[in-house]
C-alpha cells in the first residue's frame, strides 16, 4: 500500500510540474510579447486600452499559477497588486498610470522572462528520469540491444558485457525510484520560484498589512459602536424599564402602606417580582458582553458549557496548555458561540464538533457539522461578523461547506498562552 502510495504521488506530481513547466514557455513568451509591444503602442495612443487589456491576461495566468502552488505545494502566494483607483476604467490615462507605477507589473514580467526557461528545466527533468528509470527497470534497452544486435552506447543505458546485462533492471529501479521521490520536490521548486516573483515584496507585504489594520481597526470602530447601542437598546428596554417600576410600585406601596397595608403588601410582592427580573435581564446581559463561566473556567469550561445548552449533541476536543489573553479568549468564545448557533438555526444537522488547539503561535478553532452544507461568509448566517470579529485580532476563517456537506469552519487566531490549564482535554458535550 505504502510503495502504492508512493508511486501515484510521485506520477502525479511529475505530471503536473511537466503540466505548468511545458506549457510556461510558449504561453509566457506570448504574453511577454504581448506585454511590450502593448506598452509600446502607448506612444499612438493604442496603448492605453491595450496594455491594461494584456496586463488582465497576465495577472490570470498568473493567479492560475498562484492557485496551483496553494492546492499542489500548499504554498501560499498573496497578489500583490495595487487596489484599482475609483474612475480608472480601460483605456484612460489613470487606468495606464496605475498600471505602470505598480511594482508587482514589472515583476510580473520578469516572472514571464525567466520563468520560462526555469518552467522548461523543471517540467523537462521529471519525465525524462522517469522514463529513463523504466527503460532500465521493464529491460527496454536489453530488449533493444537483443534485437538490434548492437551493443555499447548506441542504446541510452550502456551494455557491454553480461555484467551490465545483470546491472540495467536495478540501476533502473533506483532512478525510477528516484525520480518518483523527485517528482513532489520539483513541483514545490517550481511553486517556490513562482512565489519569489509572483508574491509582494516586503514593501508591498508591508503596505497590505498597513491596508489590512486599517479596515480592520474599522470593523473594530464599528463593531465596538454597533456593541455599545445594543447594551444601551438592551439596558434601556429590560432591565431600565423595570427598575423605574420597581420604583414607581414602591413609591406607591409607601403612600398606601398607612391607609390600606394589603394593597402596599401586593405592590411590594409585584416589586421584589420586578427587581428579580431585572437581576435576570442583568444576568443575560453581563453574560452576553464577557460571560462569568469564561472568566473562571476559561475557554475550555466556556465552550464546554456553551455545547451543553445546545439541542444537538456536541464533542468537543481541548488541547491548550494555558489559556489566551482574555480579549483573544472572549473573541474565540464568541466566534464559537456564533458558529454552533448556525449550525442549530441553518445547518438541519444532528451532530457538531469543537476542536481548539495551539500550533506555532496561533489558536486554531474547528467547528464542523453534518448538515446540509452550502454556507458560505456571503450567505447571511452570521459568519461574515465572526470574520470581522476574528480579523480584529488579525485572525482568519476559512469555510468548507460542499452541498450537502458536512460543514467545516477553520479559525486561527494569532495568540500566546499564559497560566496552564487544570481542565481535561476532552469531552462530549
Amino acid at each position: 500500500m505504502r510503495v502504492k502510495a508512493f508511486t501515484r504521488a510521485g506520477v502525479v506530481a511529475i505530471g503536473r510540474v511537466a503540466l505548468l513547466g511545458l506549457l510556461s514557455p510558449p504561453v509566457k513568451l506570448v504574453l511577454l510579447v504581448l506585454s511590450v509591444v502593448s506598452l509600446a503602442l502607448t506612444v499612438v495612443g493604442v496603448g492605453l486600452v491595450l496594455a491594461p487589456l494584456v496586463a488582465m491576461l497576465v495577472r490570470a495566468y498568473a493567479d492560475l499559477h498562484r492557485r496551483a502552488a496553494r492546492d499542489w505545494s500548499w504554498i501560499d502566494i498573496p497578489r500583490p497588486y495595487r487596489p484599482l483607483p475609483a474612475g480608472a476604467f480601460v483605456g484612460s490615462p489613470r487606468r495606464w498610470l496605475w498600471l505602470v507605477r505598480d511594482p508587482a507589473t514589472w515583476r510580473d514580467l520578469l516572472w514571464l522572462l525567466t520563468g520560462a526557461p526555469v518552467g522548461l528545466l523543471l517540467g523537462i527533468a521529471g519525465p525524462v528520469l522517469l522514463v529513463y528509470g523504466l527503460e532500465g527497470l521493464l529491460g527496454v534497452a536489453l530488449i533493444i540491444a537483443a534485437a538490434t544486435g548492437h551493443y555499447g552506447y548506441g542504446v541510452t543505458w550502456p551494455i557491454e558485457d553480461a555484467l551490465d546485462v545483470l546491472s540495467v533492471p536495478p540501476q533502473g529501479a533506483l532512478v525510477t525510484a528516484g525520480a518518483l521521490y523527485a517528482g513532489p520536490w520539483l513541483l514545490w521548486a517550481l511553486a517556490q520560484f513562482d512565489r519569489l516573483l509572483l508574491g509582494p515584496t516586503r514593501g508591498a507585504a508591508l503596505a497590505q498589512r498597513v491596508d489590512r489594520l486599517t479596515e480592520t481597526r474599522t470593523q473594530v470602530v464599528d463593531a465596538q459602536a454597533a456593541e455599545l447601542r445594543r447594551i444601551e437598546r438592551d439596558l434601556h428596554d429590560g432591565a431600565q424599564a423595570r427598575i423605574v417600576s420597581l420604583g414607581m410600585s414602591l413609591g406607591m406601596a409607601e403612600d398606601l402602606v398607612t391607609r390600606d397595608p394589603a394593597a402596599a403588601q401586593a405592590l411590594i410582592a409585584e416589586a421584589r417580582q420586578a427587581s428579580g427580573l431585572a437581576l435576570a435581564e442583568l444576568r443575560h446581559l453581563v453574560r452576553g458582553i464577557h460571560p462569568p463561566v469564561l472568566a473562571e473556567r476559561g475557554l475550555d469550561g466556556g465552550v464546554r458549557a456553551l455545547a451543553l445548552t445546545l439541542s444537538i449533541p456536541v464533542t468537543v476536543d481541548v488541547d491548550l496548555a494555558g489559556r489566551p489573553d482574555a480579549p483573544v479568549e472572549s473573541a474565540a468564545y464568541f466566534a464559537v458561540a456564533e458558529a454552533l448557533t448556525n449550525v442549530v438555526k441553518h445547518a438541519h444537522a444532528s451532530a457538531a464538533w469543537v476542536s481548539l488547539s495551539h500550533l506555532g503561535g496561533a489558536l486554531y478553532i474547528t467547528v464542523g457539522d453534518d448538515g446540509a452544507g452550502g454556507a458560505s461568509l456571503s450567505g447571511g448566517s452570521g459568519l461574515a461578523g465572526v470574520a470581522r470579529r476574528l480579523g480584529a485580532f488579525d485572525g482568519s476563517l476559512h469555510v468548507d461547506s460542499p452541498a450537502g456537506g458536512p460543514t467545516v469552519l477553520t479559525m486561527e487566531l494569532p495568540c500566546v498562552l499564559s497560566s496552564p490549564r487544570t481542565s481535561p482535554s476532552s469531552a462530549t458535550g
